[in-house]
């Protein structure tokens, strides 16, 4: 697997907390979206790890090919 899977072609709307840190999915298989589950293993991604800077709602990148990920950069919306 040379790209990401598409898990979905949208945003995902998180409400993260202050300070805690999250695993985004990089590879696409995870289904915990858009959170890792491991599903990378025996793949070339590894998950991105995101500390949240204040609590309140995030929008994570859900197709995998953001330029800003693991946030949402609209690249979905050319997919």
């Amino acid at each position: 697997m040379s790209a990401p899977i598409i898990a979905q072609k949208s945003q995902l709307p998180i409400d993260v907390e202050e300070g805690k840190n999250y695993f985004w999915c990089a590879c696409g298989k995870s289904s915990k979206q858009p959170f890792c589950d491991g599903s990378h293993k025996d793949t070339a991604f590894s998950p991105m790890k995101f500390t949240a800077e204040k609590t309140g709602k995030v929008f994570f990148c859900g197709c995998k090919h953001s330029s800003k990920a693991p946030l949402c950069d609209g690249t979905h919306n050319s997919l």
